[in-house]
């Protein structure tokens, strides 16, 4: 069978690494890269540290605003589609790049395949809940990280053809921690010890682009007596900048510039705690066993707040400090919510049966 994979940004770089491998094993893949992502850091050194087969078609889209990245890619992916001929296309997660990928597969009548069905953090004022359920509702097979997204999908009438796979996430982590503990000198490199440092990534529009919320986050980070590390994603230290507000952080919070996947994997397992508000971190810090504290009033990772591994503090400033301070997770309450690392096999298994 003949699958075209769309991916743009760096956590599908990390998902399609996983399946591209499996996948590839039995069938014949075309990766179309949006170029979302575009810069070295954000993009090419994760092709070079998990192997990624060099993309066979780069759209080169880069930034702009959602309508008119989401148009350009739909238009360029279409091309593609019609040139290729796939038998099937997959797409990851909630992105631009996603929907694109989504729309272009359904208009030319070609089956789709969605990884990381059924999230949902019923907030439609987020993109990515648009994208996540317009996908859904498009897609002839669906691949569910967990139960709570195949519920998620049940109550809105869709049952046919969905999968629990559990998160190939899961699977990247438990082949690359190894790998990132032996290979990475990041915690030389910064000075570090573990365990006694905090990491923190912020990069939703919510809060980059409102100002207000952007100074409360900023004002927690300085009053901590810790040590933060802060990998600015370019469009926050951007609007940091453009605030005022990259000057006021104290020299205890360390910026640094976006990480490979080896790095950050390794700053994450060795941190004390994580402050983000990236929806792949919650997940992640889960996994690793890292407290987290999630920086928006919702997330799409439920189960990582059912299992008290997680706690949503909004971008209030004296909650974030407060919980910085008191939250302490129990490894009683730790479990397999994500899967055992074979979700990567399983989406193979049920895409095999379709050719």
């Amino acid at each position: 069978m003949k699958i075209a994979s769309v991916i743009g940004v760096r956590p599908q770089f990390v998902k399609a690494s996983v399946v591209s491998r499996e996948l590839r094993k039995k069938h014949e893949e075309i990766l179309i890269h949006t170029g979302q992502h575009y810069d070295y850091q954000m993009n090419k050194i994760f092709f070079d540290q998990l192997n990624i087969p060099e993309p066979e078609c780069h759209l080169d889209i880069g930034s702009g605003s959602h309508g008119f990245q989401t148009g350009e890619m739909l238009k360029k992916i279409e091309e593609v589609l019609i040139k290729e001929k796939p038998d099937l296309v997959l797409t990851y997660g909630d992105t631009n790049s996603t929907l694109a990928g989504a729309l272009a597969a359904s208009k030319l009548h070609i089956k789709n395949a969605h990884v990381e069905s059924g999230l949902r953090s019923f907030d439609r004022s987020m993109p990515e809940e648009i994208n996540r359920i317009l996908t859904d509702h498009c897609s002839d097979i669906l691949f569910c990280p967990t139960k709570n997204a195949v519920e998620n999908l049940k109550n809105e009438g869709i049952t046919e053809n969905a999968y629990l796979t559990g998160d190939v996430m899961v699977d990247s982590l438990f082949c690359n921690r190894e790998i990132a503990e032996n290979k990475s000198t990041i915690l030389n490199d910064l000075g570090l010890k573990s365990k006694e440092y905090l990491v923190a990534t912020i990069h939703r529009a919510s809060n980059t682009d409102n100002e207000e919320n952007l100074k409360n986050i900023v004002d927690a980070f300085s009053e901590l007596n810790e040590t933060v590390i802060f990998p600015l994603h370019p469009r926050t230290e951007k609007l940091l900048k453009t605030y005022g507000l990259y000057d006021k952080l104290k020299s205890s919070v360390i910026l640094t510039k976006p990480m490979g996947f080896f790095e950050f994997i390794k700053l994450m397992d060795h941190a004390r705690m994580i402050l983000t508000d990236s929806g792949g971190i919650q997940k992640e810090a889960y996994v690793l066993k890292v407290p987290c504290i999630t920086l928006r009033e919702n997330t799409e990772w439920v189960e990582t707040i059912e299992d008290g591994w997680n706690v949503l503090v909004g971008t209030d400033k004296n909650k974030i400090i407060e919980m910085i301070y008191r939250f302490n997770p129990s490894l009683n309450t730790h479990s397999n919510r994500f899967g055992n690392g074979s979700a990567g096999a399983k989406i193979v298994s049920v895409l095999d049966d379709f050719s």
